[in-house]
């Protein structure tokens, strides 16, 4: 995880030259691999994502996976050179079409849910937990598979308050009162 790779400091203007094999994220101008997920993560992602996708059919808002590059503190006229963060969160909503280009999201997302694997929990617990507080992101969930808990976090007043826990039955998703996520679909294996 925390293997930065030859230059000294990269922008997302390199990672559009890369091969597209490489799963990469860069923080303030440091890249960092990362691990391929596993299967029971993609079992996840994949079952949070077909719950938000359906919801939000034929809304504003639209949920892509990864790979999805997140820029979270581009501005709109920021050229790719200029971009010294770009992170690959497993999941992304944003709600503002404003903020979406070819490549993904230039500044923060309304939500976004990482989840936990042994290469990344301090990673996103700490480093991407940060730059999503700092730069905006009103919701930030953390789905942990073996502990079967989602702590979700939302932005008042610029800070993250101390998270909800939840460890089955239903979700609330603080951007819309009627929609919450099936835990028990989450984590049915």
């Amino acid at each position: 995880m925390d293997l930065p790779m030859e230059k000294e400091r990269y922008t997302f203007a390199d990672a559009l030259t890369w091969s597209g094999n490489e799963h990469v994220e860069i923080i303030y101008g440091e890249a960092y691999m990362m691990s391929p997920p596993s299967r029971m993560h993609q079992e996840i992602s994949g079952e949070l994502f077909g719950q938000l996708f359906s919801f939000l059919r034929d809304k504003t808002c639209k949920v892509y996976h990864a790979p999805f590059a997140v820029r979270p503190f581009a501005k709109k006229e920021d050229a790719p050179e200029d971009e010294d963060t770009m992170l690959e969160p497993d999941l992304t909503v944003v709600c503002d079409p404003e903020k979406l280009d070819d490549y993904g999201c230039k500044g923060a997302p309304d939500l976004v849910i990482e989840i936990l694997s042994p290469s990344t929990r301090r990673h996103d617990l700490s480093v991407k937990y940060r730059i999503y507080q700092r730069s905006g992101v009103r919701e930030y969930w953390i789905v942990d598979p073996e502990g079967k808990t989602v702590q979700v976090f939302k932005l008042e007043d610029g800070l993250y308050n101390a998270p909800d826990v939840y460890t089955g039955g239903a979700v609330p998703v603080g951007l819309w009162e009627e929609f919450s996520i099936d835990l028990r679909r989450v984590f049915a294996e």
